[in-house]
C-alpha cells in the first residue's frame, strides 16, 4: 500500500485514558520467546540455569517496581509486587524444578509449559479483571525465558513518541513512561487492563482494543490518539491535524478552569445546592478526593481489600483501613460499603454458579458468614469515634436482611462497650437501592434505615434483565431506558417522602449528559470517580435547577432510549453544557 492509500486512517477503539496527543508513531514488535521441547542430559545444571534466570527475572522486575514507585507512588504499585511474588511462589518454583529433573527437559519449555497452565485458567474465568490479569503472567513466562536465552529487552526506545503494539504489560507501560511516552496505542485490552489503570494514571492517554492497529499503523507514521473518542487518526492531513491542535488548546484552557472549580462549594445558578462525593476503590485516590473537594465519599468500595489480603481480611486490618479513611476525610462524611462480592466480583472462595448475579452475593454472602461479618461490623464501628462514618448494605431484597443486620449491628455494639472501646452509638445504616425488590420496599424500609444510594449499574441490569458483562446483549443495556427514568423518579420520590437522604453512586451519575437529568429528577448528591468529580461539579455549577426539572418532566413521558438520549443531548447543546463539546465543538 502507497503512502497515499494510507493517508486519514481512522481507527476506533476503547477509549482507555483521556487526553489528546499529536506525534510519531514507534511500533513496539515486542518479541516472544516461544521454547521448544529439547531433552537434556545435565538436569543439575538445567536447574542451576532456571535459578539463575528467575534471580535476574526478580532483580528486573525489582528496578522496574522502583520506577514504578517514583512514578506512580507506594499505593499503585501492587501488580509488580505481585509479579515478584510470583518468582518467589515455593510451588511453583519446586514444580518446575521437579519436573526438570524428572522429565530431562529444557528449562525454558518445563517452565512456558508449567506457567502456560496458570494463564489457561485465568482465561477461561468469567470475570474480565481476572482475564486481563493472564497478560501479566505472559509478561513473567517471557522474562525467564529470555533470560534462560540470555537475550536482552529492547531498551533504546526513543523518547516521547506514540507506543504502537499488540499489548502491553505493565512493564513494558512503566518503562515507556520513563522515556516520556506520548500515548499508548493496542490492539487488545480494555478498561481493567494494566495499560488502561497504568495510563489513567500516569496521565498518558491510551486506546485500546483498536484490533488491527498493528497492520495499519508503521513506524514513524503520524498519529492523533483522541483519548476521549477513542480514536486515532494515521496520517491525518493538515486540516484535520490543525482542528485537533486546536483541541488541545482548548482543553488546556478547560482543565486550568477545572482546577478553580473544585475549590468552590457548588450549587446550581438558581441556588439549589448539590453535593458532589466520591467513590474510592483504592486508599491513593484519596489524595485526587481531597484534592478536588469532594463534599465527602458516597461510597468505599471494600472489595479492594481482598486483592491484598488473604480470604476475607482481619478485623485488625480493616480497623486501620477505615480509620485512615475517617481521619483525612473529617469532618467530611464517609459511606463504608460492607463487603460486596459476587457476581461480577470475585468470591474470596471457590464457589461454582450458573448464575452468579442472581446467586450467593453481597448481604446474602455476609449474613451466611456472620463471624466475617461480625469482624468487619466491628472494624467500622471501632473507625468511627469522630462520628463520619456510615455503613452501607450492598445487594438488598427483603426487610429480613437489614432486621438481621441490626441484630448483628447491636451485637457488636454490645461486644464493644463491654470492652470500653469507643465508637459512635448513633452510626447511620444505609442500604444500596440496586435490586427492583428494594426500590419498592422504600416505604417499609425507611423505618430501620436512614439512607439509600442508587447502584444504578446493577439496578439496570436487574430492570432490563441485560447482563451488562456479556458483549452479545450489550446494546441492550440501556441508561437512559424509559424504565430506568421512571425508576429512578420513584426511587428519589418514596425517599423524600420517607425522610431518607439519597446519593447516587453508580457509573450513570459520573455521565456528564446524565447530570442535568439526574439533578432533575431529585437526586442533591451524586457520588463519581475521583477524576469526574471537577466535571460534574462544572456541570452543576452552570446548570438552572428549574431547567433541569423541566427536562426530567419531559424525559418522564419519553417512549423510548432514543426519545430519552436526544431530549439529553438537545439540553447539552442548548445549555454549552457538554465538557467534551467546547474541545470537540466543530465535530
Amino acid at each position: 500500500m502507497s503512502f497515499d492509500e494510507r493517508k486519514n486512517i481512522i481507527l476506533e477503539g476503547v477509549a482507555a485514558a483521556p487526553g489528546i496527543k499529536i506525534g510519531r508513531a514507534y511500533y513496539f514488535d515486542k518479541k516472544v520467546f516461544r521454547a521448544v521441547k529439547l531433552e537434556i542430559e545435565d538436569a543439575e545444571l538445567a536447574v542451576k540455569q532456571f535459578r539463575e534466570a528467575l534471580d535476574k527475572s526478580k532483580r528486573e522486575l525489582q528496578k522496574i517496581l522502583d520506577l514504578a514507585v517514583d512514578k506512580l507512588g507506594k499505593d499503585r504499585v501492587l501488580i509488580f509486587e505481585a509479579q515478584i511474588m510470583i518468582l518467589d511462589d515455593p510451588v511453583l518454583i519446586e514444580t518446575i524444578e521437579t519436573r526438570i529433573r524428572e522429565e530431562k527437559m529444557a528449562p525454558a519449555y518445563i517452565v512456558e509449559d508449567e506457567i502456560s497452565k496458570y494463564q489457561q485458567l485465568m482465561m477461561k474465568s468469567d470475570d474480565a479483571y481476572m482475564r486481563e490479569r493472564a497478560n501479566d503472567v505472559e509478561d513473567i513466562k517471557n522474562r525467564i525465558i529470555r533470560n534462560l536465552r540470555r537475550e536482552k529487552w529492547k531498551s533504546k526506545v526513543p523518547e516521547k513518541r506514540i507506543i504502537v503494539a499488540e499489548s502491553l504489560t505493565p512493564s513494558d507501560t512503566v518503562l515507556f513512561a520513563k522515556r516520556h511516552a506520548e500515548a499508548f496505542v493496542t490492539d487488545f485490552g480494555g478498561l481493567t487492563s494494566h495499560t488502561a489503570i497504568l495510563a489513567r494514571s500516569l496521565n498518558i492517554p491510551a486506546v485500546v482494543g483498536l484490533h488491527d492497529a498493528t497492520i495499519e499503523i508503521v513506524d514513524n507514521d503520524l498519529l492523533i490518539v483522541d483519548g476521549f473518542y477513542g480514536r486515532v487518526y494515521v496520517n491525518p492531513d493538515e486540516t484535520i491535524i490543525a482542528k485537533y491542535q486546536r483541541k488541545i488548546e482548548k482543553l488546556h484552557e478547560v482543565e486550568e478552569d477545572l482546577k478553580r472549580i473544585t475549590k468552590e462549594k457548588i450549587t446550581t445558578t438558581d441556588g439549589v445546592a448539590v453535593n458532589v462525593l466520591g467513590n474510592l476503590d483504592v486508599e491513593d485516590e484519596l489524595k485526587f478526593m481531597i484534592s478536588n473537594n469532594a463534599e465527602g465519599i458516597g461510597l468505599v468500595r471494600t472489595e479492594q481489600l481482598f486483592s491484598e489480603h488473604e480470604f476475607l481480611p482481619s478485623e485488625e486490618v480493616q480497623f486501620e483501613y477505615y480509620l485512615k479513611i475517617a481521619e483525612k476525610m473529617y469532618p467530611k462524611n464517609v459511606v463504608i460499603r460492607v463487603f460486596d462480592v459476587g457476581g461480577d466480583k470475585v468470591l474470596p472462595i471457590d464457589v461454582k454458579e450458573s448464575n452468579p448475579f442472581l446467586g450467593w452475593r453481597g448481604i446474602r454472602f455476609l449474613l451466611d458468614n456472620k463471624l466475617q461479618f461480625e469482624d468487619q461490623l466491628k472494624a467500622i464501628l471501632r473507625a468511627s469515634s469522630k462520628g463520619n462514618l456510615k455503613i452501607m448494605l450492598p445487594m438488598v431484597t427483603a426487610m429480613d436482611e437489614v432486621l438481621d443486620t441490626i441484630s448483628l449491628l447491636e451485637k457488636c455494639k454490645k461486644d464493644l462497650r463491654a470492652a470500653s472501646i469507643p465508637f459512635d452509638e448513633n452510626i447511620e445504616l444505609g442500604i444500596m437501592v440496586e435490586v427492583p425488590a428494594a426500590a419498592v420496599l422504600i416505604p417499609k424500609l425507611a423505618k430501620h434505615i436512614k439512607f439509600i444510594s442508587l447502584g444504578t449499574n446493577d439496578l439496570i441490569q436487574y430492570l432490563l434483565a441485560v447482563d451488562r458483562t456479556n458483549e452479545i446483549v450489550a446494546e441492550l443495556y440501556q441508561e437512559f431506558h424509559p424504565s430506568v427514568v421512571q425508576t429512578i423518579n420513584h426511587i428519589v420520590e418514596n425517599a423524600e417522602k420517607s425522610g431518607l437522604d439519597v446519593t447516587i453512586c453508580g457509573e450513570l451519575a459520573a455521565d456528564t449528559l446524565a447530570t442535568p437529568l439526574l439533578v432533575g429528577l431529585g437526586l442533591k448528591a451524586l457520588s463519581v470517580s475521583a477524576i469526574s468529580i471537577p466535571y460534574i461539579k462544572r456541570i452543576v455549577k452552570n446548570l438552572s435547577y428549574a431547567d433541569a426539572k423541566a427536562l426530567a418532566e419531559k424525559a418522564l413521558l419519553a417512549d423510548t432510549h432514543d426519545e430519552v438520549a436526544a431530549l439529553l443531548k438537545e439540553f447539552e447543546k442548548e445549555h454549552g453544557l457538554d465538557f467534551e463539546s467546547i474541545i470537540f465543538e466543530e465535530d
